[in-house]
């Protein structure tokens, strides 16, 4: 089979999540924060004449966290913006000049002037 060089390179980095791992992502943090509100009722409940002010701040927490989770359970997928774009253009390979034709092959081979070794005077 035959290896296909398009222009365009496609970076796996700039790719969202799954759906399927995006729906387990927000169902875990859901239980999580369903699980929370259950624990802050459940200390209002124990807390109510002990401690009234904490379990006035529980009794809060468990109110306003149902909202809270179902707001963050349905928020949707998002783009990611700080990672880098999806496609990233093809490197370009510079082409090599062509042979001379006219015979100065060896001249081009051969070291400029500021690209020669001094050289030493000889005996005079």
């Amino acid at each position: 089979m035959r290896k296909q060089s398009g222009g365009q390179v496609f970076r796996i980095t700039g790719a969202r999540t799954g759906l399927a791992e995006d729906i387990r992502g927000r169902q875990r943090r859901y239980v999580i924060s369903m699980s929370v509100r259950t624990v802050s009722v459940v200390l209002t409940a124990v807390l109510w004449n002990v401690e009234r002010p904490v379990a006035i701040v529980t009794l809060v927490l468990g109110a306003l966290l149902p909202y809270v989770a179902v707001v963050f359970a349905n928020g949707g997928r998002g783009n990611v913006t700080s990672l880098p774009s999806t496609f990233i253009s093809a490197p370009s390979r510079p082409a090599l000049g062509a042979a001379p034709t006219d015979g100065s092959a060896e001249s081009a081979t051969e070291p400029t002037g500021s690209d020669r070794e001094p050289r030493s005077p000889g005996p005079a």
